[in-house]
């Protein structure tokens, strides 16, 4: 999450050496190795499938307010612009293009203490969202309307993005307005530490996708994919989302990284308090400049926010499969990560976990994972099976780590279990009774 904060000029970059070097500034010693949640989840009225716009005295930017007076810092462009986001402590409330609204937790040595975190922030999101006849759903996708009939944010950054994203993907506009996620950042100790957990993440990001698929509904009707919002991503740009090559061919490091963010179009430069939109890569950027002078930081930093991979580096590692889910599931997704990746012996178990596949072969997993869920195989395996063990990796990760975060898993251990993505339930759901309003107070959160 972005507050699109000002920028602030820094040395001239003139190769990506220092690029690299960021990277290596983000490790951390493994005893201060932390997770934090992100949270997305679409606003809506109570009895009512209608998107609910910024304005007005029931709308987007009402709640941000009343939110306000609970002891945040609201936060504008301008003095003169309207609160687009709210911060505290290190936590911050932030709208994503749609009016989607978005916890983007603290960092937290458990997963518990970010789980808690989670429910303080639903409680208090319920209870500001009531007095103003609002209600929060949990759904990857909005299951009914189209892009056409989504209010926007008043965020300049998304002004721009609007323009620019679609010319470079069919569904750049239904992944802004019509999807919401649940995501985990976590730390790494150095750069075979950091290349180890990107890659096992990687691989095993298919039966994330599996375990959190809940968006099977497109436009009031089922979508054929149990997410469709795993979907959505293959048309928003080839060159900044999806899964990187290197991941699958031994050759990762901090500079392919590197080589794959430079190599992804600029969605837009700041200059003088104006975003600009220079038709460049990032290293076409950094070999010409830009009206006479370099990039700095601040552009890489700015760059590195508009790219989608579903593993991204930054100055934390963010793990980007999951929908939106209940707050229990989105505990869990937090402590999936780090029984998985904070203990050596659960780290290595998941790296043994699935057949290994080259770059090809993991695209059509997790092609399958989007379509089925749970339901698909891999081969002769079971997905159901397979995530079922990944979970199990991670809980006995957890048991040697801090088993009071075991238990966070419950609910994963339960899907799994059943064989079902949770999108099952929401087909069931409409299936039962296909009035929107009716699907909403179903997966109210």
């Amino acid at each position: 999450m972005s507050l699109d904060l000002k920028r602030v000029a820094s040395e001239p970059l003139t190769s990506s050496a220092p690029l690299v070097e960021e990277l290596r500034k983000a490790q951390k010693p493994r005893t201060e190795h932390r997770l934090g949640l992100e949270h997305e989840k679409f606003i809506y009225p109570v009895g009512s499938a209608q998107p609910v716009p910024y304005e007005g005295p029931n709308g987007v930017g009402a709640l941000l307010e009343k939110l306000a007076s609970g002891g945040y810092d609201p936060f504008r462009e301008t003095p003169q612009s309207p609160v687009i986001a709210l911060q505290k402590g290190m936590a911050a409330i932030s709208l994503e293009p749609g009016g989607q609204f978005e916890l983007s937790g603290s960092p937290f040595f458990t997963a518990r203490e970010a789980h808690a975190e989670n429910l303080a922030h639903l409680t208090e999101t319920k209870a500001a969202a009531k007095a103003l006849g609002l209600r929060l759903v949990a759904l990857g996708y909005r299951p009914v309307g189209t892009t056409g009939e989504m209010p926007w944010m008043p965020k300049t950054r998304y002004q721009v993005m609007r323009r620019t994203l679609p010319t470079r993907g069919r569904l750049a506009l239904n992944m802004m307005l019509m999807t919401s996620t649940g995501q985990v950042s976590l730390d790494w100790a150095d750069e075979a530490d950091c290349v180890k957990k990107t890659v096992t993440v990687a691989r095993l990001s298919p039966l994330l996708v599996a375990l959190y698929a809940n968006s099977p509904l497109l436009e009031g009707k089922p979508s054929g994919y149990m997410t469709f919002r795993s979907r959505v991503w293959e048309e928003v740009d080839p060159t900044r989302c999806g899964y990187l090559p290197s991941w699958f061919d031994g050759s990762f490091s901090y500079q392919a990284y590197v080589d794959w963010a430079l190599d992804a179009p600029l969605l837009f430069l700041r200059r003088q308090g104006e975003y600009r939109h220079p038709e460049l890569t990032f290293r076409q950027l950094l070999k010409e400049g830009y009206e006479g002078k370099p990039p700095d930081m601040g552009d890489w930093t700015d760059h590195l926010s508009t790219l989608f991979p579903e593993v991204r580096l930054k100055k934390v590692l963010e793990v980007r499969g999951a929908d939106c889910a209940s707050a229990a599931m989105t505990g869990a997704l937090g402590a999936l990560w780090r029984g998985i990746l904070y203990d050596a012996q659960a780290l290595d178990e998941a790296q043994l976990l699935l057949p290994r596949l080259n770059f090809t072969e993991h695209l059509s997993f997790h092609d399958t994972a989007r379509r089925e869920g749970l339901a698909g195989k891999l081969g002769a395996h079971e997905l159901h099976r397979l995530a079922a063990e990944m979970v199990a990796i991670a809980k006995r990760g957890l048991l040697r780590l801090d088993p009071l975060d075991a238990p966070l898993l419950a609910p994963l251990e339960a899907v799994a279990a059943s064989g079902k993505s949770p999108a099952q339930a929401v087909l069931d759901a409409w299936a039962e009774d296909p009035r929107p309003e009716v699907l909403m107070t179903r997966f109210e959160l």
